[in-house]
């Protein structure tokens, strides 16, 4: 069974629904009604964007969350690495068998491969705004 990591993309929801209605102070309730996630989550995934300087959040009963600049000044990239995700692929941990020589050369060959790809995907994601985003969501609710 794999394990499938969500919080570059609840980062991202959040991201966009923030950047969808740019200036605005928007609650923590009502972003998680938006991801449909638990508030926990939500507020956690907020914490990292906010350490990361990309949300400004204001504490307290009318606590509320804004970008803290323009989404054509925020990459697809900077939420990734605020969100704190783990990288796209990992190296199974099981211990080397010794007499198998693929089994004593595969984590090394994998993990320049992996580390190649993890690259390729962050630049991709270097390459797209969260402005390229909004945009894409604007097109499809019109």
């Amino acid at each position: 069974m794999s394990v499938k990591s969500v919080q570059f993309a609840v980062a991202a929801h959040i991201m966009a629904a923030l950047g969808y209605f740019p200036g605005e102070e928007i609650s923590s309730t009502i972003l998680a009604d938006s991801v449909n996630a638990d508030p926990t989550f939500v507020r956690k995934s907020l914490s990292k964007l906010s350490k990361a300087g990309l949300v400004v959040t204001k504490r307290g009963k009318s606590g509320a969350s804004m970008l803290s600049r323009s989404p054509r000044q925020i990459t697809l990239l900077d939420i990734y690495r605020a969100s704190a995700a783990p990288p796209a692929f990992a190296i199974h941990s099981y211990p080397v068998e010794k007499r198998c020589p693929v089994s004593c050369h595969l984590k090394e060959c994998m993990s320049e491969l992996l580390s190649q790809a993890q690259n390729s995907f962050e630049s991709s994601l270097a390459k797209i705004t969260l402005a390229n985003l909004v945009g894409q969501i604007r097109h499809k609710t019109h």
